[in-house]
């Protein structure tokens, strides 16, 4: 059953900042015995994303949420190069702070990388935590797949730094929402609340550079398809069709790349599924989950 809704200033007041490598970095942990959970939110959101699952997944998992680096509550630096090792290697210290030494990942858009990432690493052995099942939102596992916004190219180009400091909220909310399902499009209160998070300690500046994500998916594709072709660890995909960026192309070609693909589709929603129908996707997670040793 999923619970009542859970606003951004609760979701702020109700986590702790952790310091790791010098950097403040926002986080959720429900702590407790229970088998332990990493959740790895999306591009240009934060860990409030998975608000509406929280209460549930609490209930059967310790759940670790944060915020990446430049992203929500945590540090944001102005002249970082923000890439998927950086954020790899802040969630490997994380869990190395927090004492886990394995754990399921759910990942979403920008967390999907991250994650690919992680179980690159994996596979070559360097992993310093045991990834024991892996379940993906609607991201960018193929680079060729993916149908950029407007507003992600321009970021990437050389005028990324105008766009930046150009941005605003009526700008973030028009793009925003048009990659949710018509009838599932968050409220104004939810769409103000996550240009809230975006723009905590001036974090609409940095999209130049939070967002320059595109060309490093580019550069690793064959790493990251490669791990997912060679993994031993499960993995599901979960994906909402109606997403314009990475949706029905991104599952179709998930379907021709990956070993024996676990394939859950979801013809009503778009590219944020754990926000659109909180109850499906909670319930795809649990039955995959639950099907696999943690």
């Amino acid at each position: 059953m999923i619970h009542a809704h859970v606003s951004l200033d609760h979701w702020r007041d109700s986590g702790e900042h952790l310091e790791l490598d010098g950097r403040s970095i926002f986080i959720h942990d429900s702590g407790g015995d229970l088998p332990p959970l990493l959740l790895l939110h999306g591009f240009p959101t934060s860990s409030w994303d998975w608000a509406p699952l929280w209460a549930d997944l609490t209930s059967r998992w310790r759940v670790i949420a944060a915020d990446h680096l430049g992203f929500g509550f945590s540090d944001k630096p102005r002249h970082l190069a923000y890439t998927f090792d950086l954020q790899a290697d802040l969630h490997e210290r994380l869990l190395a702070t927090l004492g886990v030494t394995s754990c399921v990942v759910f990942a979403h858009d920008y967390g999907d990388t991250v994650a690919q990432e992680l179980l690159a690493r994996q596979v070559d052995g360097v992993l310093t935590f045991e990834m024991t099942s892996l379940c993906m939102l609607n991201g960018g596992l193929f680079f060729e797949a993916i149908r950029p916004r407007p507003i992600q190219k321009l970021l990437l180009g050389r005028l990324g730094p105008l766009a930046s400091s150009l941005m605003n909220e009526r700008i973030f909310t028009r793009s925003f929402s048009r990659v949710f399902a018509p009838d599932l499009v968050p409220s104004a209160r939810d769409l103000h609340d996550h240009w809230r998070s975006i723009t905590h300690a001036d974090g609409h500046r940095i999209a130049h550079r939070t967002g320059a994500y595109l060309n490093e998916r580019r550069e690793r594709r064959t790493r990251w398809v490669r791990a997912m072709q060679t993994t031993d660890t499960p993995m599901r995909f979960i994906c909402g069709l109606l997403d314009p960026v990475s949706g029905r192309s991104i599952a179709e070609r998930y379907a021709e790349l990956v070993p024996n693909p676990d394939l859950a589709l979801l013809a009503h929603v778009g590219h944020y599924p754990q926000l659109e129908d909180p109850e499906v996707v909670l319930s795809l997670f649990e039955e995959f989950a639950s099907s696999r040793s943690t």
